[in-house]
């Protein structure tokens, strides 16, 4: 079939927003993703004075290594828990007094390890109902830098949004992480720092950033590796079917691209060429036992479409799943058991035993973008699934629908 046309990825986009609202000039996006996410990034970037335009293609930001042109502003993040990390961490580097406030769903989800290396580092910074949770403020002095502790079990956006800081700083970052999930996305900060001029130094789980600021750049946002692994699950599930992503290959910076060796594990074949990835389905599909900790978000994706492999799959060391935008590790296994689905769950694992899913069933979203787009895989093979929420996919990819529509899926 034709390729695919994948969105920017969304933990790039957010990261690349920041690295341009703090570098020393003009920066310009290419291709970033238009999502309510990252225009909730953005919109809270211009309430705290910085300067962003958009032309169809691109975004220019004019970064202020100074830190947000405006003294006091208040800011709402929607449902985005990157633009809910990094603000505020941003604002801290300023001078001001800016209050930080997100949606239901996105209070629910935790900050206190980043919220407490921030005042471990001498940022005032007060919860105001909840602690460790929005709505936040900081008063913003500007930050000495030094060295600080990290549990980053839970979220690696704590240690990303800690790094991403660390230039700004007087002094530089020396952050001693205890703990680190998703250790990928890491990598993806690392090397976007590198592009806008900063060379972070790891030794271990001890992180070396140095002072000095970043430097404005044109820096081209690859597609969401994410995003991509529905239609190459699309593929693996569907004798013949072929799905290519041109612009994720071997050289992507996304961890969430290994997805694709899982599906090779499974059965499907694969080729991954320089610049783009093709899944094509075999008729084959094998159950595994497989460590997701490094690339959870594809948990979901796995999970839909475990069913129709020919003995179990079990999905280990994904705990962080249950502090996402719901616990997906029980909403995985709630819309499999009313598809039918024999499911084990335990504190970081599932287990989906093979079955065929029950025709008609109504899909309970808990509106997170990433269950309804998994359980669009499973649609292909299982007639009438409908959806509670279907339009929350808007947080990643709004077009969604339209698009896996094209691979003959029922949305």
């Amino acid at each position: 079939m034709p390729a695919v046309d994948i969105p920017g990825s969304k933990s790039i986009t957010a990261r690349a927003l920041f690295l341009a609202a703090a570098a020393d000039g003009v920066s310009t996006l290419v291709r970033p993703l238009r999502s309510d996410d990252t225009e909730g990034f953005a919109e809270g970037l211009v309430r705290l004075g910085y300067r962003v335009g958009h032309t169809p293609d691109a975004w220019q930001v004019d970064g202020r290594p100074q830190g947000p042109a405006l003294a006091e502003a208040d800011v709402y993040c929607r449902d985005g828990a990157t633009t809910a990390r990094f603000l505020p961490t941003l604002a801290a580097a300023g001078h001001g007094t800016y209050r930080f406030d997100a949606s239901p769903q996105m209070r629910r989800r935790p900050l206190g390890p980043l919220t407490r290396a921030l005042r471990d580092l001498g940022v005032d910074l007060r919860h105001e109902e909840a602690e460790g949770h929005h709505p936040l403020t900081v008063r913003a002095a500007g930050v000495e830098g030094g060295e600080v502790v990290l549990d980053a079990g839970q979220s690696s956006q704590y240690l990303t949004a800690l790094l991403l800081l660390g230039p700004l700083t007087r002094g530089g970052l020396r952050i001693r992480v205890t703990d680190l999930v998703s250790v990928p996305y890491v990598e993806i900060t690392l090397a976007m720092m590198r592009a806008f001029g900063v060379e972070v130094v790891r030794d271990g789980q001890v992180f070396e950033v140095p002072a000095g600021g970043y430097r404005a750049t044109t820096y081209a946002i690859e597609p969401d590796a994410s995003t991509a692994s529905y239609f190459f699950a699309a593929a693996a599930v569907t004798p013949g079917r072929e799905v290519t992503v041109p612009g994720l290959g071997s050289a992507a910076l996304q961890g969430d691209l290994r997805f694709v060796e899982v599906l090779r594990r499974m059965g499907a074949e694969v080729d991954v060429a320089a610049d783009r990835t093709t899944v094509r389905g075999t008729g084959v599909l094998r159950g595994l036992t497989v460590n997701m900790r490094d690339i959870s978000d594809t948990m979901p994706t796995l999970a839909a479409i475990a069913p129709f492999a020919s003995g179990p799959v079990r999905i280990e060391d994904v705990a962080n799943t249950r502090v996402k935008e719901c616990d997906r590790l029980e909403a995985c296994a709630e819309n499999l058991r009313r598809l039918g689905v024999d499911v084990a769950t335990g504190p970081d694992w599932i287990e989906i035993r093979p079955g065929t899913p029950l025709p008609d069933v109504g899909i309970k979203s808990y509106g997170d973008h990433r269950i309804v787009m998994s359980f669009a895989v499973t649609a292909l093979r299982t007639p009438g699934l409908t959806y509670d929420d279907p339009g929350c996919v808007r947080k990643t990819f709004p077009g969604f629908h339209e698009a896996f529509a094209a691979l003959g899926a029922t949305t």
